[in-house]
């Protein structure tokens, strides 16, 4: 199956050609028949599998087939995603999609000035693409209106749960028409899911392409069990050292810790910039430019940036600090290994860490090679030497958590 036997118009079909987009994801293929039929549905796939043109496509095509403009404070379609990066990346996307159409993308996320976001909607949307923090935002504002939505896309469905938008959510369920189409994305499915679910979908078609939480298969992983927090930067420095033409992202837990980690680095020579909540939205698009076009080449994080951020070049990632969540580390590897290409995904457990890292080997079923240092007590007891470089994994398992609200991405 390609794109020409979708259905899709004939522009749609010459912009993916233009973009170089050519076969259709697993995902896709399994997606778009139905959400093209107006039926709602239940995507599910890791990251950086195609989800957003999974949407993003019949989204297009049936709004350009329709050729009405919204009314003013309208909004014929809305996606909702977790984090201001992964919303941004969408509708550059979806711009890319329609362009030399009269379709009109908004972005709206916090950080940015809300009364230009304001401006932008009081003319009417096509398509609004927003986190939901700075959607109630508007709402209250009486900035938008979402009850001529008849498009409703819910992406990264399960970090939304995770970054405690639930409330949020269902609230601006009350305010959609009942007559609608829904389709939710997510890489996997906690208990709270269901329930998410039910408020919003109706007789859905459950799709699954890539097991949730499976690692890609181009991702070389494994770990540095190190004696203290402090051996940390040292061996991360170390590391760094022998790939400094290439682009590295690095995890930390905390805001205050990245934000350290990154003037560390940068003061060892390296041109490194920082993503994290404390940042303006500005400061992140920046930051984020800079990477991007390589004038950065480390780029120190929070599990802001675990989903979103898509940039092919990026061939290593540290896991400085392991997550809490055990599903975040595939996330967050999953930046590395995009469009066919290979990466390195190395992690660093001290002590204290030894809880994490087994509830990540347990998500990626796999032993995960011991680069360097002997396993902790209660770690793992799966792990092994490496051999010749870090192993590559098999697919892997998948899970759900849970964490502290979060009123804007």
């Amino acid at each position: 199956m390609d794109f020409d036997m979708l259905g899709l118009t004939p522009h749609l079909i010459a912009r993916l050609k233009d973009l170089g987009i050519t076969d259709p994801t697993p995902i896709q293929k399994l997606a778009i028949p139905h959400a093209m039929n107006g039926r709602d549905v239940m995507g599910l796939a890791r990251t950086g599998t195609g989800k957003t043109a999974a949407f993003g496509l019949p989204l297009v095509h049936t709004l350009t087939e329709a050729n009405t403009r919204p009314a003013p404070r309208a909004a014929a379609a809305l996606i909702l995603a977790p984090t201001r990066e992964l919303a941004g990346q969408i509708a550059e996307a979806l711009k890319g999609f329609t362009r030399g159409t009269a379709l009109k993308i908004a972005l709206v996320v916090g950080g940015a000035s809300i009364n230009k976001q304001t401006e932008t909607l009081a003319r009417g949307i096509d398509i609004l693409v927003a986190t939901p923090g700075r959607l109630i935002d508007l709402i209250d504002r009486r900035a938008v209106s979402l009850g001529a939505t008849r498009y409703l896309v819910l992406d990264e469905a399960d970090q939304m749960l995770d970054l405690g938008f639930i409330h949020a959510l269902r609230r601006i369920a009350t305010l959609l028409p009942a007559d609608r189409q829904t389709m939710l994305f997510s890489a996997t499915m906690p208990k709270l899911m269901a329930d998410l679910a039910e408020r919003f979908l109706r007789d859905a078609v459950r799709v699954e392409a890539n097991p949730p939480g499976q690692v890609a298969e181009k991702v070389d992983q494994s770990v540095h069990f190190v004696p203290d927090q402090a051996a940390k930067t040292p061996l991360l420095i170390d590391l760094l050292d022998r790939h400094r033409e290439e682009l590295a992202m690095v995890f930390a837990r905390t805001k205050h810790g990245a934000e350290r980690l990154s003037k560390h680095l940068a003061a060892a020579g390296y041109a490194t910039v920082s993503i994290h909540g404390n940042k303006s939205q500005g400061q992140r698009d920046r930051a984020l430019a800079e990477f991007k076009s390589a004038k950065a080449r480390v780029l120190v994080a929070t599990d802001v940036a675990a989903r979103g951020i898509d940039i092919p070049a990026v061939r290593h990632v540290y896991n400085y600090d392991l997550p809490n969540v055990a599903e975040n580390y595939v996330h967050r590897i999953g930046r590395t290994a995009r469009a066919g290409k290979s990466g390195q995904a190395v992690a660093f457990c001290a002590p204290e860490e030894a809880a994490e890292f087994r509830a990540i080997q347990k998500i990626v079923k796999d032993p995960i090679a011991i680069a360097g240092g002997a396993p902790h007590v209660g770690a793992t007891e799966a792990a092994r030497p490496a051999r010749n470089g870090p192993r590559r994994r098999r697919p892997g398992g998948q899970g759900g958590g849970q964490g502290r609200q979060r009123r804007a991405a």
